[in-house]
């Protein structure tokens, strides 16, 4: 079996502060980040996703953890389709516009790879000290199971090389009816590593629980199961505590998919208060233990 890593997709979320999970001496970003990795061995950091990240930060994140630490990085939204803030471009690159959200088509090409560049270089220090694990592209409900959409994600592991990008759908286009198997076997044939998700089903976001490994990283992130998953408050969409018994189900399927990948990632993203750090902490005594009790 690969190995499996296990952390969740916030250190820093502020019900995560007000719940007591960090000890009082974790007073500052540097010990509140060194206590989440003497804990879990990896993050995954969602704030590039509102706003690119500076080297600077990058650099400060490989000192603040221990050699072995992993980071996994949300790609900015730009660069995934998704609407995206004119305030949070980097300056000399924000097109004239009265628009408050832009999308890649608002800039212009230069402007465009000019993003792309940046992001990248940014995470550099990550990189260069073996802490970045994959860059997660998720896109948005609206990208379908499309030729072009496909050859996008080709344009992404052009881009990204060597760093390595993962990939999570938000539409069912892309498992419904026969094309499971065809959105897998192009992501196997092309070495695209794809990012399994458990959440809420019936929205139009929604993707099914499908765990399988298509490179030889293989993802896993749990969003929840709120029946608030439409609410634009976060801590609605997020506010989902899994039971243990949802979790002594979850873990043999977890090895069974560890068995297929050199890495298995599992990520809780339902970050409201303490839940992911807990879910966390139990699913991860589970697979090292072997119990599903």
């Amino acid at each position: 079996m690969g190995e499996i890593r296990v952390g969740t997709a916030s250190w820093t979320d502020r019900t995560l502060l007000e719940s007591g999970w960090y000890p009082a001496s974790a007073d500052t970003p540097e010990r509140r980040l060194a206590h989440y990795a003497r804990r879990f061995p990896l993050v995954e950091v969602d704030a590039t996703y509102y706003s690119p990240p500076a080297e600077r930060t990058a650099e400060l994140w490989v000192a603040r953890t221990p050699d072995d630490f992993t980071f996994n990085v949300k790609a900015f939204s730009l660069l995934t389709g998704h609407p995206t803030r004119v305030s949070a471009l980097y300056k000399d690159l924000r097109p004239e516009t009265d628009k408050r959200n832009v999308y890649p088509g608002d800039l212009s090409a230069q402007a465009y790879e000019e993003v792309w560049t940046r992001f990248l270089s940014a995470l550099e220090p990550l990189a260069g000290a073996g802490k970045l694990g994959a860059l997660l592209f998720q896109f948005p409900p609206w990208f379908t199971i499309r030729r072009d959409n496909k050859q996008y994600l080709l344009e992404v592991r052009r881009r990204c090389g060597p760093l390595r990008p993962v990939f999570e759908f938000r539409h069912a286009s892309w498992f419904a009816e026969g094309n499971r198997d065809e959105t897998l076997d192009f992501l196997r044939e092309h070495e695209l590593a794809y990012v399994s998700v458990d959440m809420p089903q019936g929205h139009r976001s929604s993707v099914p629980p499908v765990l399988a490994a298509t490179a030889d990283l293989a993802v896993v992130r749990f969003h929840g199961h709120s029946d608030k998953w439409t609410s634009r408050d976060i801590y609605e969409k997020f506010g989902y505590r899994y039971s243990q018994r949802e979790l002594a189900d979850w873990a043999p399927r977890l090895r069974e998919l560890a068995d297929q990948a050199t890495e298995t990632h599992v990520l809780f993203n339902n970050c409201y208060r303490d839940y992911a750090q807990q879910n966390a902490s139990t699913l991860e005594g589970m697979l090292n233990s072997g119990d599903t009790d």
